[in-house]
Order: C-alpha cells, then structure tokens, then sequence
C-alpha cells in the first residue's frame, strides 16, 4: 500500500505519504462510526488508500483531499454498511439514522468538511446535502433540532479522534504476517509479507557444452600457437645461397655497385681556404679600400651624371614658384 503503482515526480512522491499520514486519522473515524464495526472500517480504509496511491500521480495535488473523500464515501461497506455494528453510548443517535444521513452528518462533524465540499463528495446538491444534516440532527421531545445534542454529538466524535490509539494507525501501514509452513492462508484485507524468493536452479539446456570443455579447448589452442611460434623462430629454414648473377646484369640485392676513391683524387680543401682567407687580408690593408668601395659612384659621376641633392640642410615647406627668380625688361626700366 505505501508503494506508488504509477510513477509520479519526487515532490509529489514525497507529499503523497504525508498526506495520508494527516488524513487517515479522520478517515478512520469517520469509517468506523458509519459502519459500526472496527475491522470492516479499517479493510475499506486501507483499500481505499491503495487505490488512492495508484491514482495519485495522475491528479493534481490540489484535488487530492476531495479524491480520497470520494473513494472512502463511495467504499460499499461505507455507502452501505452491514447490519450487526456497534456503537458507544454517547453515540447512541448515529444508529437511529439512515446510512445517507449518518455518512452526511459524520462528514461533517468527523471530516471537517464544509457544506460545499461534503455535497460535492456525495454528488449531491448543496441543498440536499442542508436536508441531509436537518434529517440527522438530534431532535428534543418536541421534535425540534436539538442544537445542545448537537454540539455534544460533535464534541464525543471529536474526543474519540483524540483518543483514536496510534497502534491502529500503524496497523494500517503493517503487511498482513506471512502463512506459516504447511498451513493455508486466511484472506486478508492487508497485503501479505513480502517473502524472500527461494532461488531456482536454472536448467541446463540441452547439448550445451559444459564449461571446462570450452577452457580446456581454448588452453590447447594458445599452447599450439606459443610452439609454433617458437619453433618458427628458432628452427626455421636457412635462408638459400645466392645466385649468381651474369654479367652484364643487375643484381636485384644490390642494384648499385659502389667503390672506394683513392686518397690523392680528393680535392685540397684546406689549400684553398688558405689561399683565399690571404687575398681577402691584402685587400683590407689596401689604402684605397674607401676609394674603391665607391668607385661606381666616381664612375657615374665621371660619366655626367646630375649631382644629387643634398638633403642635409632643411627645405622649404613651400618652394618658390619658377618664375619668382626671372626679371622682366619692363621691371629694369
């Protein structure tokens, strides 16, 4: 009973045990004065709960006091409770009345139902649901509404809410206790015991090879490629002589034929450098090193070349035009 049938989220799984925790206190009351008889109020309760945690993940949190109500209302042993139940002396009056009339009044007074809500519950009209409480009133010996009887009707359902012991809501909660060995078990309003399962041999199919066969198998395997291997490396075939190789022809080992040069053909590197290191020092003590640098300059002067312009002085930012220089005849007379 306390495990969701339909999956729901985590806030609405969490709420869902405390909701019943604060309702099935009420409920259980309300149950047992309406049908007279303890265990018959405390099987449809925890039917109803059952059924309730099956359903929850598909209604709103916000509607769930009125769907509970409507389960445990609508329960048959509720709507219409058997002959033969037993009720307090202070709660002598609720026998006198009609199962409608006692189910509206202890809704009520039990639920703590507004008028709204407890009409809407029995599918009633509220003004139906008004007649229904005027019916299951306590009456004085003139037959008038007895609103004393009333309040003291009200105050012994209340004491009794009070006084309900927490034993009987636990048992609510408590699986119904396993068979014993050998014996039948009783039908119960309780879900049975969750029992550990006895483990089964799993049969063996036929022609499946056992397990030790296959391993031995495979070990023989490895062993004949590891002595392979090994053979093969240490036992193989010497290689086989080389032909030989006309003349003429190109071996295919070695394509390229190659020989040693003699030592008085290699070139005298070290001379050269020599000879050169010494003309490049004769050319740097020359005097006319300068001269010579900028002799392709001398050249192209020689030749009458346009001397360049010296930029080492400043320039004009705005030159004079050509003709500021010119002097007219009539400027001289």
């Amino acid at each position: 009973m306390t495990a969701a049938n339909a999956s729901m989220s985590s806030n609405a799984a969490g709420a869902l045990p405390a909701f019943l925790r604060g309702v099935e206190r009420r409920a259980l009351v309300v149950a047992e004065l309406q049908c007279g008889n303890p265990t018959v109020a405390e099987q449809a309760l925890v039917s109803v709960m059952r059924a309730f945690t099956g359903i929850a993940s598909d209604v709103p949190m916000a509607q769930w006091p009125d769907r509970f109500w409507i389960l445990l209302a609508h329960r048959h042993p509720i709507r219409v409770p058997a002959e033969g139940g037993h009720w307090e002396p202070a709660l002598a009056h609720l026998p006198t009345l009609s199962p409608p009339a006692r189910l509206a009044l202890l809704l009520r007074i039990g639920g703590g139902l507004d008028e709204a809500a407890a009409a809407q519950i029995l599918d009633l009209p509220v003004a139906d649901y008004q007649r229904a409480l005027a019916e299951a009133c306590p009456r004085d010996r003139q037959g008038h509404p007895d609103a004393q009887g009333w309040r003291a009707l009200a105050e012994q359902v209340q004491q009794r809410l009070r006084e309900l012991p927490l034993e009987r809501l636990q048992r609510l909660h408590q699986p119904a206790p396993a068979a014993a060995d050998g014996t039948r078990s009783s039908p119960s309003w309780r879900a049975p015991a969750k029992e550990e399962p006895t483990p089964r041999r799993r049969p063996t199919r036929r022609g499946a090879r056992p397990l030790w066969r296959g391993l031995l198998i495979l070990a023989l395997t490895t062993g004949a490629l590891l002595g392979g291997a090994y053979w093969w490396k240490h036992h193989r075939q010497a290689p086989l002589p080389e032909a030989s190789v006309p003349e003429g022809a190109v071996s295919i080992d070695n394509p390229v034929q190659s020989e040693e040069l003699p030592a008085e053909d290699l070139p005298e590197a070290a001379a050269t450098i020599h000879l050169d290191a010494a003309g490049d020092a004769s050319l740097l003590s020359d005097p006319d090193l300068a001269v010579i640098r900028d002799a392709d300059l001398y050249a192209w002067f020689a030749a009458g070349g346009p001397v360049p312009v010296d930029e080492s002085q400043a320039q004009p930012s705005r030159p004079e035009p050509a003709s500021a220089g010119l002097e007219t005849t009539d400027a001289d007379e």
